[in-house]
């Protein structure tokens, strides 16, 4: 078992990791980007990558507090799911009006693997070849479609 602060720093050493591996790869867009904190360009909406004790995911998620705005940002999805598959090269799960961690109502669609530990050094490897490709693949399918999002902007 590690303490708070012992586990804080693995996983913060793992992002640092994870974020140093990506530093040389640009944006689809060919820019330079912080894949760790993907910027969508829109309030409530995020390409979130976590790692915990026993599994780790990659997802979009949509937070807004307006479950009629949370659910038109869903649907826009769905309308773009073919699309997403074929960047991803794999069927994610979709989850409408779901529970986070932190009990806030959210939609969201994304892909999980397990059984993973950030806390494992072993693992990250793993992690590094599950997060790469999907984020990768979402930058480039987020820079294809995300003018369809702006008038729920």
């Amino acid at each position: 078992m590690y303490s708070k602060e012992e586990a804080s720093k693995l996983k913060q050493s793992f992002w640092t990791t994870f974020g140093q591996y990506m530093a040389s790869v640009p944006s689809s867009e060919g820019m330079e980007i912080n894949w760790i904190n993907y910027k969508t360009g829109f309030k409530h909406l995020y390409f979130k990558m976590d790692a915990g004790k026993k599994e780790a995911y990659i997802a979009i998620e949509i937070n807004h507090p307006d479950m009629g705005i949370q659910e038109l940002f869903f649907e826009q999805f769905k309308e773009f799911k073919k699309i997403l598959e074929g960047y991803l090269n794999e069927t994610w799960s979709w989850k409408l009006h779901t529970e986070d961690e932190h009990g806030k109502i959210i939609s969201r669609i994304y892909c999980q693997i397990d059984p993973v530990s950030v806390f494992n050094q072993a693992d990250w490897p793993t992690l590094i070849s599950f997060f790469k490709p999907r984020i990768i693949a979402l930058d480039e399918f987020w820079n294809m479609v995300k003018d369809s999002f702006e008038a729920l902007k």
